[in-house]
């Protein structure tokens, strides 16, 4: 038996904001913090043992990580980080509160830029101080894959090249894997295993540090999937989720 558990990053100072994060690089809140250290001592209680973790370059998804690690006594374990974990881009709308911006050019339009499958917000200039070019973390990567925006369907041809090469390859060696890391990224892990269709995963939101629990039979095969916790709770918690960006 193997199992996959990803985990989104708990509540960061801009989701308490209602900001569009994207890439911006900011901080869990207080109660982010705690909502990670629960998900570690969730996952300790239920038995987990995590031999491997990956997770993104942003430090939101880092440090859920560590509290998470930290909560299972478990500050040890190795760790790989890949840009290529990281938040979809919002582009230009980075930073801009998400119920004023759907005031400003209407629900439709803020759905589509935030929940469509295919259509981007609009991009970034790839010398806007917002740019990932020009953050040394992203050197590595060529202007031309410099993410300036990206749609769902973007970011999860960013995301699944690394999940099937890096990621899955590791169940050859590990019977448990930990990935730490954004609401969108970890949508596209989760189309894939589900087999979900581009209307369902646009549907589909993924609460702040609640651990979802994908176990595997000895083939590989998928055999369940479920989030540890309160059902009422992380009910609650992924409509919150929903409710984000409907203008007051």
């Amino acid at each position: 038996m193997k199992n996959l558990i990803l985990v989104r990053h708990g509540e960061s100072a801009w989701n308490k904001l209602n900001l569009f994060t994207g890439w911006t690089d900011v901080d869990l809140t207080e109660a982010g913090m705690a909502e990670a250290f629960e998900a570690g001592r969730l996952l300790k209680v239920e038995g987990f043992r995590p031999e491997l973790c990956f997770t993104s370059y942003l430090k939101r998804a880092v440090k859920t990580l560590n509290q998470i690690l930290d909560a299972m006594d478990m500050d040890w374990l190795p760790v790989k980080k890949s840009w290529r974990l990281n938040e979809k881009s919002y582009g230009a709308i980075q930073g801009l509160n998400k119920a004023d911006t759907a005031a400003k050019y209407g629900d439709e339009q803020v759905l589509l830029w935030r929940r469509s499958f295919d259509v981007q917000p609009p991009a970034l200039d790839l010398h806007d101080e917002r740019s990932p070019r020009m953050d040394p973390r992203y050197n590595e990567i060529p202007d031309a894959q410099i993410p300036l925006t990206e749609s769902l369907k973007d970011t999860i041809e960013r995301i699944m090249p690394y999940y099937r090469e890096c990621i899955m390859p590791a169940f050859n060696h590990h019977d448990t894997l930990l990935v730490v890391a954004h609401g969108n990224s970890l949508r596209a892990i989760v189309k894939e295993l589900k087999g979900m269709t581009n209307e369902e995963i646009i549907k589909f939101n993924l609460p702040t540090a609640v651990p979802y629990v994908f176990t595997f039979d000895d083939r590989m095969q998928l055999t369940s999937d479920r989030f540890l916790g309160d059902p009422e709770a992380i009910a609650a918690k992924m409509q919150s989720v929903a409710n984000q960006a409907k203008r007051k």
